[in-house]
């Protein structure tokens, strides 16, 4: 992996935290970081409830580039409970796509750490509903 990888890598993670919450809420199984255009880093890691109330770790990194001003995405990278990294699953993609309906598909997506191996959205997800340009 580049550096700028790296450093995604180690973002998510540094708040990759498995645990329980409460008897309905385990967190942190999976953790995210996503480059903005900008060039910061953000993290989230996922909520997992024992109704549909959860989150993803990609979305919650979003959210969280969404709180501090920023909106467009650059590269995101996902570490699971097993220490793989793997495509954003389909509400991420819709969440990606909505976000940047134009440039979705120039989001580097990190699908396998240990080959370095990454795939730009658009390859990824070559058509969506929107259907940006």
């Amino acid at each position: 992996m580049d550096a700028v990888w790296q450093a995604l890598y180690d973002a998510a993670k540094a708040v990759q935290h498995p645990r329980r919450v409460s008897d309905y809420v385990t967190c942190g199984e999976v953790a995210a970081a996503l480059l903005s255009k900008n060039g910061k880093i953000y993290t989230g890691v996922c909520a997992d409830t024992c109704s549909t109330l959860g989150i993803c770790a990609e979305r919650s990194a979003i959210f969280a580039m969404l709180t501090a001003g920023e909106q467009e995405i650059d590269k995101v990278l996902a570490i699971l409970p097993d220490g793989s990294s793997g495509a954003p699953c389909g509400a991420c993609r819709e969440l990606m796509v909505q976000l940047m309906p134009e440039h979705y598909r120039d989001i580097e997506i990190m699908m396998d750490t240990e080959t370095g191996r990454t795939m730009r959205f658009g390859e990824l997800t070559p058509e969506w509903w929107i259907g940006g340009k």
